[in-house]
């Protein structure tokens, strides 16, 4: 069962006297990216847990957030380093004694240099970390694989509607064809007349002309071609792993041999069939934009 690029996801998780969420959001996109938001020391984490998603999905941009609820067993420990703080101290008044200056360094202002307050954590088993984050994270991606999945059952209906349009629409064209080519051979026959009644032409001008008129008329290369994209789209949409690339390529070939039929048939009813299939062929290639 083919999937789409879209989805949502969240699990929770514990990992000793703390509790975190991971949420995992997946949105269109040409490749696969992945963008993750880790809480502070766990941000070291990232490389793995990206080894572990490209195992998982193959497409889509994939937005993966982390939240920490510690409790008050996990929080941090908040220290002021003196040090730090002495050091600013000494700098503005050497300052304030350089431009003869009676402002005085405020606790609100330092409090707030760089440095002077600092978070220290308890030293974690970060192996142990990804292993949580990790199983947490695949629940998460489990939900999203499973929204992919009903969207893209539902893509894959709305997809066949639009063969089976672009088919009969090419049937038509099938029925229509013996007409159009007995019209194009009266013409054939009244241009050959034409130039019989030239004394200047050859028998290579007369053949030219001959198969070059044939020639546009025919379209039974591009409707077996085109019977045959039909049929490979069908096949995909009936695949379970990642197909959007080749439903993108197939989209590109059918709306070559649509092109070329159009071309070669100028008449009204073929060219009516014709724009019939390309407005089916534009909404199937939209859809394919949202298939994994």
């Amino acid at each position: 069962m083919i999937r789409s690029l879209t989805g949502f996801g969240r699990a929770v998780g514990t990992f000793g006297d703390e509790h975190f969420s991971i949420e995992v959001s997946s949105v269109n996109h040409r490749f696969l990216e992945c963008s993750f938001r880790l809480p502070g020391s766990w941000s070291v984490l990232e490389p793995k847990l990206k080894e572990a998603l490209k195992r998982r999905l193959a497409r889509g941009k994939v937005n993966i957030t982390l939240r920490r609820d510690r409790g008050p067993c996990g929080r941090p420990n908040v220290k002021c380093d003196l040090n730090v703080a002495e050091e600013y101290l000494n700098a503005s008044r050497e300052l304030v004694d350089l431009m003869s200056s009676t402002e005085r360094l405020s606790l609100d202002t330092l409090s707030r240099m760089d440095g002077v307050f600092y978070q220290e954590e308890e030293e974690q088993d970060l192996d142990a970390v990804l292993e949580a984050v990790q199983g947490v994270m695949d629940e998460a991606v489990t939900q999203v694989e499973r929204v992919r999945e009903q969207e893209g059952a539902a893509l894959a209906e709305d997809m066949k509607t639009r063969v089976s349009e672009m088919t009969d629409a090419l049937a038509e064209i099938e029925r229509q064809a013996p007409e159009v080519n007995a019209q194009y051979e009266t013409r054939l026959r009244e241009r050959v007349a034409e130039l019989a009644s030239d004394s200047k032409l050859t028998e290579e001008r007369l053949a030219i002309e001959v198969a070059l008129l044939c020639d546009k008329s025919d379209v039974n290369e591009e409707v077996v071609r085109l019977k045959a994209h039909f049929a490979h789209v069908t096949e995909y949409l009936g695949k379970s792993e990642p197909v959007g690339r080749e439903l993108n390529f197939l989209a590109q070939e059918i709306q070559r041999e649509v092109n070329t039929i159009g071309s070669k048939l100028r008449d009204l009813g073929v060219t009516r069939e014709v724009l019939r299939m390309k407005s089916e062929l534009e909404k199937l290639r939209e859809q394919a934009q949202n298939i994994e």
